[in-house]
């Protein structure tokens, strides 16, 4: 009875500690979330006229984010300070024109406050928010009226983003093949003349294919000349609280709408389409200054490499460790290093790919297989593969451990009794040990993938950066570009949060990036959850 309460204890120990970390991490995903996703929910836009002491009125525009009644007067310029104030902190946007675009004002008397249903809000590709008074759309200096301005802006402006899309498509897929084209008809030539083959008939097909890629390019140029023309041709006129206008390209506005005046239905619509944009555009599209879409690949695609490349190296070495290695001198030293690879810092990890992965292995294939294009580095340059390679290290010595483990908790019998009917070691092991392990070997990749996408350190030494101007997959051959840099939600947090020049203004996205590393970790790891399930289930009558 007395053993029984004891269990007891540590029973509901062990659920009270369940519980508190259920609840921690809840109160993370709220967190984040209400201070990241409420970024894009419309806010409402105050007009502020302030009552200087000496007579006259200043005016602000723009979202309130803080208000403080009974705030401790600052001090003077003769270091005098008393009494209590109102603190504001406003968001007032216009940061090319107007900044800085996150204002404090300290007021001895309330402010008067009203909220104008004709204030308009422009998300720009550059340069943040834009607020003010919609004056009209110029075409070309000539002024456009319409019945319904609202509705001829919408128009305008999804015309010239369909001819922003088209003049990306060209710049980014049609001049990027014809590039990868006029490169391999180079290196064909090269190759040619290199071994004698380059004859009369040879350098006439090479001219007459160099000058058909050329036309090919000054048509594509030419497109693309006319497209962007068209598109710079609108300018929207924005009145500010000044009284102001200032003209604004119509390529540089994203979205545009009028948050006092739209209704429930109308905010949750536009909630919805701001969060999708967030997730599904591209920096380096132009398409916003806060897409985190080409981070989200990065990290899933460097997650999926490191995996594939970590199982099997994990794997093996486990089987080696307990199947046929025994005990010697040799097994204690390799278990000695596995454990401590798991305690070394991650950077060392990234200064050893740096090294070793990048400076001399990919240094010696840019020698071997490269020369041509030397001295630019193809594999000698951070990139994707390193970035993987050097996660997957840094990731093994769990996979290992947690296979490991796996394999012993495996009866002995089951071995014996696969080799008393005649199978061999190599076939008890593949038949009978390794689709029972699986379980433990998916703990390992769960464990893997937990750590990978989380790490930022090692990255920015072997292949993440800040913007890339392509993602590492696109439809020019061979598709998937290993050599190539990529973005990681990670590094995204980290430059937001410390190298941003706007830090107010960007940390709402420092939030909804983190939400989205969390997010994309959580579902990567309950994919592999899943598995391991159907897979003990599959295999648990065997080990009974």
């Amino acid at each position: 009875m007395k053993a029984m309460r004891q269990n007891d204890r540590w029973r509901w120990l062990t659920a009270g500690a369940v519980a508190v970390c259920l609840l921690a991490f809840t109160l993370l995903i709220g967190l984040l979330a209400w201070q990241g996703v409420r970024a894009f929910w419309p806010q409402r836009v105050d007009l502020y006229t302030f009552s200087q002491p000496e007579g006259g009125e200043t005016r602000l525009l723009g979202e309130t984010l803080e208000h403080q009644r009974r705030f401790p007067a600052p001090a003077d310029e003769q270091g005098n300070s008393g009494g209590q104030v109102n603190r504001y902190l406003i968001k007032t946007g216009n940061r090319d024109w107007d900044a800085p675009d996150f204002r404090v004002v300290y007021s001895r008397t309330a402010a008067q406050v009203s909220q104008p249903a004709d204030i308009m809000v422009l998300q720009r590709r550059s340069h943040g928010q834009a607020y003010g008074w919609f004056v009209g759309l110029r075409e070309d200096n000539e002024e456009l009226t319409a019945q319904d301005p609202d509705a001829l802006l919408h128009q305008r402006l999804g015309q010239v983003q369909m001819l922003v899309r088209q003049a990306n498509q060209i710049r980014r897929v049609d001049m990027a093949r014809l590039n990868s084209q006029r490169e391999q008809l180079d290196e064909q030539a090269a190759t040619n003349r290199a071994a004698g083959r380059f004859d009369l008939q040879a350098e006439s097909e090479y001219q007459a294919n160099q000058a058909a890629l050329q036309r090919r390019f000054n048509q594509l140029s030419e497109t693309l000349a006319s497209l962007q023309q068209q598109s710079q041709r609108d300018l929207l006129i924005l009145r500010d609280v000044h009284g102001t206008g200032h003209a604004i390209p119509l390529t540089e506005i994203v979205d545009s709408w009028k948050p006092n005046a739209m209704t429930l239905t109308g905010k949750t619509l536009h909630f919805l389409h701001q969060l999708w944009r967030f997730v599904s555009d591209s920096p380096a599209e132009g398409e916003s200054e806060s897409g985190a879409f080409p981070a989200i690949f990065g990290t899933v695609l460097m997650v999926l490499l490191m995996s594939v490349v970590v199982m099997p190296l994990g794997v093996i070495a486990a089987i080696w460790l307990h199947e046929y290695a025994g005990r010697n001198a040799l097994t204690r030293l390799v278990r000695i290093a596995v454990v401590n690879l798991a305690g070394v810092p991650s950077i060392v990890y990234g200064v050893f790919g740096l090294g070793f992965f990048v400076w001399l292995v990919g240094g010696t294939i840019d020698q071997l297989f490269f020369a041509s294009a030397l001295p630019n580095p193809t594999f000698g340059t951070p990139g994707l593969l390193w970035a993987s390679l050097t996660l997957a290290l840094l990731t093994l010595p769990v996979v290992i451990v947690a296979t490991e483990e796996g394999l012993s908790r495996i009866p002995n019998s089951l071995r014996q009794g696969s080799l008393a009917l005649g199978a061999t070691q190599a076939e008890t092991l593949w038949n009978v040990v390794l689709p029972m392990a699986v379980p433990a070997m998916l703990t390992g990749l769960i464990l893997a993938v937990a750590r990978a996408a989380g790490e930022t350190a090692p990255l920015m030494l072997v292949g993440v950066v800040k913007m890339v101007p392509e993602l590492p997959v696109d439809a020019v051959f061979p598709y998937l570009h290993l050599d190539r840099k990529f973005m990681h939600l990670g590094f995204q947090i980290y430059d937001l949060a410390f190298q941003s020049p706007n830090i107010e203004a960007d940390r709402p996205l420092v939030f909804a990036t983190a939400l989205l590393l969390v997010l994309i970790i959580l579902s990567l790891n309950l994919l592999a959850m899943g598995l391991r399930h159907r897979l003990r289930e599959r295999y648990r009558l065997m080990t009974q």
